[in-house]
């Protein structure tokens, strides 16, 4: 049975109680605050003020108010509850199983671990299913401490290794929510470093077919630059000329449609979005990508009047970027056997290609 949950739980009060030392400075009450609190933003000391959350020997203050030594202050924070992890019974699609590791076909819109927006129905939540635990485990020492938006997207999985290594569904590399495609999952926390160890080393097989907008013209090439976070949007990256992090992409294009091809991909790095970024900034955004100007028809594009008809159809289908993980291969840990998984892309994706008169190779799904 399905276990539901809200996503974003009724927030709790935390009571945090200051008291002014002796000798110190006169400063406004919104600046002390942000300072006597660890890891307190300026943002939610302010929003505490703004809704008379604080005061200052028991009279409601100003952000302005100039604190003296002996000054009792009090603040009301209004914080989610703690996180936890819920094993859920959601059905997996197991590639591969055995008493160490498994390999899933990871399904568009599914998460791959929990945070403070996506606190249940993803896929380390299911894992913890499938593996046998069957009690909420709590991570009740790990609380949202800065601005949602500001935690790193790993955060919640690094408190679940840092605080508890016991519980360890070894989530050694990522797919984005709406990426379908192959992952590998350790069991076992014995082999989780070594897993790991074979994807820092960039010595795992791994390919990945899309769908971009656009006739691309080279047959082959590489895509090498660096990428950050977008200066205007801090949850999308672009390519930056000073800073950020190299990534590298090496492609092969296909096949060739209407308005359309059909990419076979390799990554030489592992940056956040890198594909994604990658396609959209040499103009042939993936097919429905929201974040990269794919989920409309590209102005860079020429359509007739019935190519954009069939365009649109795309659009209605491909409700995510047309982005597959076809192949797996890396090293068993235990046995030693190199292991390699190949698995056809989703019926929308193979739907959406057909629809802009695109071939999808047979040596691409299978």
């Amino acid at each position: 049975m399905e276990i539901e949950k809200e996503q974003y739980p009724d927030y709790i009060e935390k009571v945090i109680d200051l008291l002014v030392s002796k000798g110190q400075e006169p400063l406004r009450l919104d600046v002390y605050i942000t300072n006597a609190i660890a890891n307190a933003t300026r943002n939610k000391v302010q929003q505490a003020i703004d809704t008379e959350q604080v005061t200052v020997n028991g009279t409601i203050r100003k952000g302005s108010y100039k604190i003296k030594p002996g000054d009792t202050i009090r603040c009301i924070f209004m914080r989610p509850p703690p996180l936890e992890l819920l094993p859920e019974n959601i059905p997996l699609e197991i590639v591969f199983e055995d008493d160490y590791l498994l390999v899933i076909n990871k399904p568009s819109g599914l998460v791959v671990h929990p945070g403070f927006g996506n606190r249940y129905g993803t896929l380390v939540n299911a894992v913890l299913w499938h593996i046998g635990y069957r009690e909420a485990i709590p991570l009740s020492d790990f609380e949202e401490d800065s601005e949602e938006e500001d935690l790193p997207e790993d955060a919640f999985t690094q408190a679940i290794i840092a605080k508890d290594d016991a519980l360890r569904p070894g989530i050694v590399h990522r797919l984005d929510k709406d990426t379908s495609g192959l992952m590998v999952i350790s069991k076992k926390s014995e082999i989780t470093p070594e897993l790991s160890k074979q994807f820092a080393d960039r010595t795992v097989q791994r390919e990945y077919m899309a769908l971009a907008w656009g006739i691309v013209k080279e047959d082959h090439a590489i895509i090498e630059n660096n990428l950050a976070p977008s200066p205007r949007n801090r949850k999308v990256f672009s390519v930056t000329k000073q800073g950020g992090k190299y990534a590298k992409t090496e492609y092969w294009t296909r096949s060739r449609g209407k308005y359309a091809s059909l990419l076979q991909i390799k990554l030489h790095t592992g940056r956040t979005h890198q594909i994604r970024v990658h396609f959209s900034s040499i103009h042939h955004p993936l097919i429905g990508d929201m974040s990269y100007g794919g989920d409309n028809l590209p102005h860079q594009v020429k359509f007739g009047n019935e190519s954009k008809q069939s365009a649109m159809q795309c659009l209605g289908i491909m409700k995510h970027q047309a982005l597959h993980a076809r192949m797996l291969g890396f090293v068993h840990p235990i046995t030693g056997k190199e292991l390699l998984f190949i698995k056809e892309p989703p019926q929308d994706f193979i739907q959406t290609a057909h629809i802009a008169g695109i071939e999808i190779p047979n040596d691409l799904c299978g």
